[in-house]
């Protein structure tokens, strides 16, 4: 690995490359599941407490936050299907990966075809 030689004040050296942003629809899809995921948890705490002070409240909570889950549960997949058709439309870049196998060569005399020379086509 490279190591720079660092001012003694600084904790970390800022990557140049970094993440690429989301796209938008990606991006308010995971901010509208964390959303309801939070609501949820706090539904969830509130039935905790209000069955354990035996309050008239903590049936319907627990309802609520039941319903929520089932809520919340399809939010984080729809970040999931979200990516997905936002890649369908747009289209991905595609890279090779480091496992992929370079293209095979072609074996001697296998690649050649018989053609006519340039001269004789004119």
């Amino acid at each position: 690995m490279e190591h720079e030689a660092r001012p003694s004040g600084q904790l970390w050296v800022e990557d140049e490359r970094g993440r690429r942003r989301m796209p938008d629809p990606v991006r308010d899809a995971a901010v509208r599941a964390v959303m309801i995921t939070s609501v949820t948890l706090v539904q969830a705490v509130v039935a905790f407490f209000c069955s354990l002070a035996g309050s008239w409240l903590a049936f319907p909570v627990t309802l609520t936050a039941v319903a929520s889950t089932i809520v919340a549960t399809w939010s984080v997949l729809d970040i999931w299907i979200t990516r997905q058709v936002w890649r369908q439309r747009n289209g991905v870049v595609s890279e090779p990966s480091s496992t992929a196998r370079p293209a095979p060569r072609p074996r001697r005399g296998e690649g050649r075809t018989e053609s006519a020379p340039l001269s004789e086509a004119a």
